[in-house]
């Protein structure tokens, strides 16, 4: 399957449903910067002069790019049309923009979505200037739409990547928790993980956190020299990159302390408590469902429970990224810049993330991986649904 195409073509019918009539690309030395969006709709190629990768409801994709990257783009098969040029791209990009003659331009920038803002100020200032003297200047609106419905629903080759990744995980924490002990340090524990990750055939999907009871804070900050002792929680937030897709979990295993014979009962009461929202926020988590809504069900079964509010959102959308797409089950903050209001979608890919800090014993993290369907979350692998003691 070439995933790239299948994307172009559900970019097309966004596109009609949005009512947009084209939506652009404009990029330049992407080995230095590449908009977030290009690995969906233009894959793996990059381009050295200013380029325009240009998408509309009609059904074009068009690439504009320097006679030397020309080649790969022809060859890729995934542009109707590729457009060349030497000296300069300003005049064969105003000629087919007159061609197409679009009513809206969407363009490659968002106020509150880093996946869809690739464009940078120089970039938007250069554009403007191509297009000067003409009426498509007054044309431009956001792609951000188009990016969080195209990051979004999840095709089918998607989702079985991302179950992939998930699984993987899972399968390595299986192995690291019999490597684990205490007297290891926060640095060496975290090298445990990303060895096994190396075993499965995946890469890190970001810096692997690791939490040493109470004597760190959690948070994303790097492991220390810190080490685990008896009466210590572990607490392990990761995640796998797999054929470019990616997962993200948290983990908890607890050490006894000489003379423990159980973990304490605040430990469990605890571990119960975040586990079982992440139960209940799941089933709530249906197509046409706002993330402030299931987010506030969290934050109502948490405090009813005596316990504080988590600062964070209690979800974000996984893909290509650890943080991909704009909905996201948060409250309505203002750092989240409306993306808590977006209803859910069906195949919407999204973790469920919380934790209870304990003086003394450590972060009561979960996060698990999940996909939206009509009967609520459907978990891409194995929860944690008790608590690892050793």
């Amino acid at each position: 399957m070439n995933l790239v195409k299948e994307k172009i073509a559900q970019a097309h019918d966004l596109l009609k449903e949005l009512n947009i009539d084209c939506w652009i690309l404009f990029v330049r030395e992407t080995p230095m910067l590449e908009d977030p969006a290009m690995p969906l709709v233009v894959g793996n190629l990059a381009v050295v002069w200013q380029s325009f990768f240009i998408y509309t409801k009609k059904g074009d994709a068009i690439a504009v790019v320097g006679n030397f990257d020309k080649e790969d783009f022809i060859k890729s098969g995934n542009f109707s049309e590729v457009i060349s040029y030497t000296e300069g791209v300003k005049e064969d990009f105003r000629k087919l923009i007159e061609r197409l003659d679009p009513q809206q331009i969407a363009l490659n920038y968002s106020m509150g979505n880093v996946a869809a803002d690739g464009l940078t100020h120089g970039m938007y200032l250069q554009f403007c200037e191509y297009l000067e003297g003409t009426p498509y200047g007054e044309r431009i609106i956001s792609s951000n739409d188009i990016l969080a419905k195209l990051r979004g629903r999840k095709l089918p080759e998607e989702l079985k990547l991302l179950k992939q990744a998930a699984t993987m995980a899972d399968d390595v924490w299986q192995k690291v928790k019999s490597e684990i002990n205490t007297g290891m340090t926060e640095i060496q524990a975290a090298s445990v993980i990303e060895y096994f990750i190396k075993q499965f055939g995946g890469v890190l999907s970001f810096p692997t956190i690791v939490n040493a009871g109470s004597k760190t804070e959690a948070g994303h900050s790097m492991p220390t020299e810190a080490k685990i002792t008896g009466g210590d929680l572990l607490h392990i937030d990761f995640g796998i990159r797999y054929k470019d897709f990616c997962s993200d979990i948290q983990r908890l295993m607890y050490f006894k302390r000489g003379n423990e014979k159980e973990p304490p009962g605040e430990l469990i009461k605890a571990f119960n408590t975040v586990k079982d929202i992440i139960t209940e926020t799941g089933k709530i988590s249906l197509p046409g469902k706002k993330g402030y809504e299931i987010d506030k069900l969290a934050r109502e079964i948490l405090t009813d429970k005596g316990y504080p509010e988590y600062q964070h959102a209690l979800g974000h959308q996984l893909g290509r990224n650890v943080h991909d797409g704009a909905a996201s089950i948060a409250p309505n903050w203002e750092r989240y810049k409306g993306m808590s209001s977006i209803p859910l979608e069906l195949n919407n890919v999204f973790t469920l993330e919380l934790e209870i800090m304990l003086p003394g014993i450590g972060c009561v993290g979960l996060e698990e991986d999940m996909y939206v369907t009509d009967n609520g979350a459907e978990f891409l692998s194995p929860r944690q649904m008790e608590l690892d003691v050793k």
